[in-house]
């Protein structure tokens, strides 16, 4: 929702910056979170709008089971703050740590996680399980290129594997908590699947934790993204192409 706004902004504001419309989807498999990135997609796309307004529904009810949770423990927060906290109607765990450290339950959004609300805590309710391949599928359908976030993260490096199976394009090898050695090893890897190299700073605002609140202090050169425009360019052509 927020790329049409950026987008006006830089045309009335005449910035001279390129605009890549872009999304990160959550998705679960092999026991472990895997984030895609989507780059250059269409976000009109009509199949892409009617998945994501599901998702965001659940997210919805979800935000509501795990605060009904916290009110059977005694602690007192109500949805409308927490609609608050979230400023849209987009709303997650986050948004309810936020509301649990301003009244005082927790010292911080970390400690929330860890107390009440993280996986396999009291007030945990399991999210709705997106596979990785559906977040591809979208993706692709929607003109643009998915792209395997931050693999440093992930506890078993062995499903990259997997997942590159699935149809992935590039990988996020530029990131703030990547090493030295990884972003070697995934450099190696990418040229060896003839695999996108892609990065970012993962920016969740100023108010994030660690690295992630820290605009841009990672990212990639010119020539990788104009790699990764010619990329999406050249299969927009073949997809043409094959429709006629």
């Amino acid at each position: 929702e927020g790329l049409d706004p950026a987008l006006r902004y830089k045309r009335e504001k005449g910035l001279s910056i390129d605009f890549i419309p872009g999304i990160e989807m959550n998705t679960e498999a092999y026991g472990e979170e895997i984030h895609i990135l989507g780059y250059f997609i269409d976000y009109n796309d009509r199949c892409l709008r009617q998945r994501l307004l599901g998702i965001k529904e659940f997210r919805y009810v979800r935000a509501k089971k795990i605060i009904d949770k916290l009110t059977a423990m005694g602690i007192r927060i109500d949805f409308n703050e927490v609609e608050t906290a979230a400023q849209g109607d987009l709303i997650g765990r986050p948004h309810i740590a936020q509301v649990l450290e301003e009244k005082g339950y927790v010292f911080s959004i970390k400690e929330a996680f860890a107390r009440y609300i993280g996986k396999g805590r009291p007030a945990y309710v399991p999210r709705y399980k997106f596979l990785p391949e559906e977040a591809v599928r979208l993706i692709k359908k929607a003109g643009g290129v998915p792209i395997l976030a931050h693999p440093g993260l992930l506890k078993d490096q062995r499903i990259i594997e997997k997942i590159i199976c699935l149809g992935i394009e590039g990988i996020e090898v530029y990131y703030p908590e990547h090493s030295k050695l990884q972003i070697n090893e995934y450099i190696k890897l990418s040229r060896a699947r003839n695999l996108l190299i892609t990065g970012g700073s993962d920016f969740h605002g100023t108010d994030g934790e660690g690295s992630r609140n820290r605009l841009g202090c990672t990212g990639v050169g010119p020539e990788l993204v104009r790699e990764l425009r010619n990329y999406c360019i050249a299969c927009r052509s073949h997809q043409q192409r094959e429709k006629k």
